[in-house]
């Protein structure tokens, strides 16, 4: 393998491959010990720490995590958001990045200045809330849907990956009687699934991901997404009232609480795990092409 190698190239290459071998084991090492944590015993949790002995495994955990209404009613609400949020931000960035990619579109630099600059300076928390407020947003599925939907960043993205496609397809398009609308709908857009592909995943991980926004705007329960469910459970360190009615049930709660974060955080990354497959042949096609270009 290191035969036709320079010294130089050679110990390049090994510190290369040490370097990977040591960033997998960070991604590894966490993940097998957040999955094995949701499957090991309470007791035997709290005592011996996880163990590979499946005489000391048990799906207590994911019991208690999937008859808890709030956590169902919170995974049914995230993965509403990350859809419908993925879906009204790819569509609204690619309507815009369609005509700042037109040389002919007049003031398309000032235009994208405008939006470039939104990346670098924004109103403030104070203010924004007091937008989402008076657009009487609050508490409602808008206040997480509408407020972040154009991401700059993803704008820049579609309007390189369409400025790398030959203006000679519109030409003929338009020599055929292809209107503007027919244009983009018919023959750009099945061009631009590698991109898509892309934004679809980038925003759906960003909406499935974010709490923040929930947090501030929404204070119906049954709107809340599942990472503010995680986030009582992770960062306040306790279970959901639904979990336990009585006292010995929160006894019990306190030594199953290790447990039942780990199965959350499982059963919380499932969606993103289950989604990459799919968009795995357009991620690299459609980041490099979208970001090399122009």
């Amino acid at each position: 393998m290191y035969k036709n190698l320079s010294k130089t190239d050679r110990v390049i290459l090994i510190l290369n491959n040490i370097l990977l071998v040591m960033l997998v084991l960070c991604v590894l090492v966490p993940l097998i010990y957040v999955v094995l944590g949701s499957f090991t015993q309470p007791n035997v949790l709290l005592n011996n720490g996880l163990t590979l002995n499946p005489a000391d495994w048990t799906l207590q955990g994911y019991k208690k995590v999937f008859t808890d209404s709030q956590m169902l009613i919170g995974f049914r609400n995230s993965i509403f958001y990350s859809v419908a949020f993925s879906f009204i931000s790819v569509g609204l960035t690619l309507f815009a990045a369609y005509p700042l990619s037109r040389e002919d579109f007049v003031g398309r630099k000032f235009f994208m200045m405008i939006f470039v600059i939104t990346m670098f300076f924004g109103g403030g928390l104070i203010p924004t809330y007091l937008l989402v407020k008076n657009l009487n947003m609050l508490d409602t599925i808008w206040s997480i849907l509408l407020p972040g939907a154009i991401n700059v960043w993803n704008l820049i993205l579609a309007r390189t990956y369409f400025q790398g496609i030959p203006n000679e397809l519109r030409e003929a398009a338009t020599v055929d009687g292809s209107n503007e609308t027919q244009y983009f709908f018919k023959i750009l857009l099945p061009l631009c699934k590698p991109i898509i592909a892309v934004l679809v995943l980038y925003q759906f991980v960003a909406q499935w991901n974010s709490y923040f926004d929930a947090m501030i705007y929404l204070n119906n329960t049954n709107l809340q997404p599942l990472q503010i469910v995680l986030r009582t459970i992770l960062v306040q360190n306790q279970a959901t009232s639904n979990m336990g009615t009585n006292a010995a049930d929160t006894a019990q709660l306190q030594q199953i609480a290790q447990m039942i974060k780990y199965s959350s955080i499982v059963i919380s990354s499932l969606p993103l795990m289950l989604m990459y497959p799919f968009f795995q042949k357009y991620f690299e096609k459609g980041i490099m092409v979208g970001s090399i270009k122009g």
